[in-house]
């Protein structure tokens, strides 16, 4: 009687590679922020089964419901992966024991000393690592220090005995996603890719290319980590450049608006970048001291990057002093004075307050004895030093009320016109007011 052959096992990387182009891999996501729910809406929209997993009960309720929370993901596109059964959201970390990919998109803030808080990776790997099988695929989104990937996260993944690029997989993918852009979205922003690895590399391209429109491979997590950081300080120095030209113009008595117009008519070897009341969001206040903690940790002083941190960091007291002069020149102190402050949103046209400058403006005003409210339409409440405060509306009747306004972020929805006819003394952070002449407006 003939032997039949035995055909050959799929190695963990065959399978899950097929399972992935297939989509009939299920897949997870740590972390259901600003970051995380854009992606999850991805995968499913692509047709696979997405687990997404926060510790936020209440965001996970609203999730079951159909609503988004995350201002780019509209409540249809939740609605229509719920009901398929194409999404998911618990705090249960055991759906991972069914999971062939994880998408760990958690936060990585500073700690009070400016060092790299990355509790909450390794909180998310620790749980990984509980439900890690032969051939899952764990990529790290979350924007932190080169190095994290293989020194932090992987130890705790090959503790369980298995080993990467055999047994399962790992990639670091720096997240890029611009909260309020419609041009630019997480299907459309080139995709950068890095796996400690060439398969972990080739498993985590394989996923991405499901549903994203470009993917970049690049030689290791490092590398892609490394990519996040100089983007953002890129910006991060930038800003600051011209930032301290702001200033120094300032005491020329030279418009720095005009200026920078001016020099983005060259059409080569410029790019322009405008002076503002500081940084805020997530990325740029931060990824610089990450880059900057990195480079001490290897011997290496990062003053370039350093000197622009402190110039942007000291820019909402720089306003508070223009907040000072315009009160001066209609003979009133800070002491006393109602100051009204336009957009606590860190950028215009969005709801995200993290890190957001006009909160420092708020209380920096406030220690100055100053009473201060605040108007955006994007932030209907705020939490600020104790107090709930609601967003005033923008009436003629209610901006004379105040000694002074200060447009910290324009929104498209502030009516300028009317702002201009009824405030009293008007200080402009983001030339909002651009070509108007009036002795009202005080300008950065």
């Amino acid at each position: 009687m003939p032997i039949r052959s035995r055909r050959p096992q799929r190695s963990p990387a065959d399978q899950l590679l097929r399972r992935i182009e297939s989509r009939r891999a299920r897949t997870a996501v740590i972390g259901l922020g600003y970051v995380g729910l854009p992606l999850a809406v991805e995968l499913g929209q692509a047709g696979f089964k997405v687990s997404g997993i926060d510790i936020d009960k209440a965001r996970n309720a609203q999730l079951k419901r159909g609503k988004s929370y995350v201002q780019d993901v509209p409540d249809a596109d939740v609605r229509t992966l719920v009901e398929s059964g194409h999404l998911d959201a618990t705090d249960d970390f055991s759906v991972l024991k069914t999971c062939d990919a994880v998408n760990v998109c958690v936060p990585t803030p500073l700690s009070k000393q400016r060092d790299p808080d990355v509790s909450y990776i390794v909180a998310a790997t620790r749980e990984i690592a509980r439900y890690l099988h032969r051939g899952m695929l764990v990529i790290l989104e979350s924007t932190t220090y080169p190095g994290t990937t293989e020194e932090l996260l992987l130890p705790m993944l090959e503790a369980t005995g298995m080993k990467v690029g055999k047994d399962f997989f790992v990639a670091f993918s720096p997240e890029r996603v611009d909260p309020g852009n419609p041009t630019y979205t997480t299907r459309n922003i080139p995709k950068v890719v890095g796996g400690v690895t060439p398969e972990c590399t080739k498993m985590a391209v394989a996923l991405y290319r499901q549903r994203l429109d470009t993917v970049i491979p690049v030689s290791s997590p490092q590398v892609a980590e490394m990519v996040k950081l100089l983007e953002n300080t890129f910006r991060s120095v930038n800003i600051g450049l011209v930032n301290e030209l702001a200033l120094m113009c300032a005491r020329m008595k030279i418009d720095v608006w005009e200026v920078i117009d001016a020099a983005s008519t060259k059409p080569f070897g410029f790019m322009p970048f405008y002076p503002g009341p500081g940084l805020g969001g997530h990325c740029i206040p931060i990824d610089p001291f990450y880059l900057s903690w990195k480079a001490r940790a290897s011997g290496f002083e990062a003053r370039f990057i350093e000197l622009a941190g402190h110039v942007n960091s000291h820019m909402p007291e720089y306003v508070v002093d223009l907040v000072s002069t315009a009160l001066n020149r209609r003979g009133h102190a800070v002491q006393g004075s109602k100051v009204l402050v336009l957009g606590v949103a860190y950028k215009s046209n969005i709801d995200d307050t993290r890190e957001s400058p006009s909160l420092d403006i708020m209380q920096t005003l406030k220690d100055r004895g100053a009473k201060v409210e605040y108007s955006d339409p994007y932030v209907p409440t705020l939490d600020f030093s104790g107090q709930k405060l609601k967003s005033v509306p923008l009436t003629p009747a209610r901006l004379r009320e105040f000694d002074c306004v200060v447009v910290a972020t324009a929104h498209k929805e502030f009516p300028y016109a009317t702002i201009l006819r009824s405030a009293p003394a008007i200080v402009d952070t983001r030339n909002a007011f651009r070509g108007k002449k009036s002795a009202k407006i005080t300008r950065l």
